[in-house]
């Protein structure tokens, strides 16, 4: 399993939402340069930046930031936030982003994202689906940066794209992002259990060392982590275990 270091944008500046709310933003001094460096030394593979003004308001608004990121050529990075059409897809992987990140597109906009498949090919495309558990427990997509809830499930959303080469899919539970608690790794095993040949990345309340471990013996592919890494809770040797396949 590999673990994918992770940059959330707001305003050209490196920023962590707790639960998805705008208004519960910490702001991080350091520069998204400086992160992008860091996490290349340490050996990261690749980087997954996600653009949240974007991501609410539905369009690219960190443009510059995101292909100076990737103009850096230090490691792969996947873009997400404001993917929606596909000019913003052309104009990421044409400019030296590896992977674009779909997420409220690939709920509102099926059909249309089904053609970017084509078109790119499942390597270079990620869908992103956000989930929060109704009461029932069953795993519902939010779309819009989080902000507007659907009674889509996540099953019938990845269920849309299974025929069309679905290969990479991040999976967040809202209620576990940025705070720290912990993933839900009962979700990540259903999403194993009923798709085994997507590779699933969990993000979401990632700690530390033994959160990865337990990750990695699910299956997940891959893990992404903002917070923990950006506030030191995991020792560089036990990042360094992750950071290669």
């Amino acid at each position: 399993m590999l673990l994918i270091p992770s940059i959330d944008l707001r305003g050209g500046r490196c920023v962590r939402l707790l639960r998805g709310d705008f208004a519960a933003e910490t702001r991080y001094d350091t520069a998204p340069d400086t992160l992008l460096e860091r996490y290349a030394a340490l050996g990261a593979p690749w980087l997954h930046v996600v653009d949240l003004d974007g991501a609410r308001d539905g369009r690219l608004a960190n443009r510059d930031v995101l292909l100076a990121l990737a103009a850096r050529n230090l490691l792969r990075i996947q873009v997400g936030g404001g993917v929606r059409s596909a000019a913003v897809v052309d104009d990421l992987l044409e400019h030296g982003v590896a992977r674009v990140v779909v997420g409220s597109a690939a709920v509102e906009a099926s059909a249309e994202v089904q053609q970017w498949f084509t078109r790119h090919g499942a390597e270079r495309i990620c869908l992103a689906f956000d989930v929060r558990l109704d009461a029932d427990g069953t795993p519902c997509v939010t779309t819009r940066g989080w902000t507007e809830q659907t009674r889509l499930s996540l099953w019938d959303a990845v269920e849309r794209f299974a025929a069309h080469g679905l290969r990479h899919v991040l999976c967040t539970d809202v209620a576990q992002d940025g705070a720290m608690q912990g993933p839900n790794f009962a979700l990540y095993a259903e999403c194993r259990r009923r798709y085994p040949n997507i590779a699933w990345q969990a993000s979401g309340g990632v700690r530390d060392a033994d959160d990865l471990a337990s990750l990695r013996a699910l299956g997940v592919a891959a893990a992404i982590s903002g917070k923990a890494l950006l506030e030191g809770t995991m020792a560089e040797s036990d990042l360094r275990r992750y950071l290669v396949v």
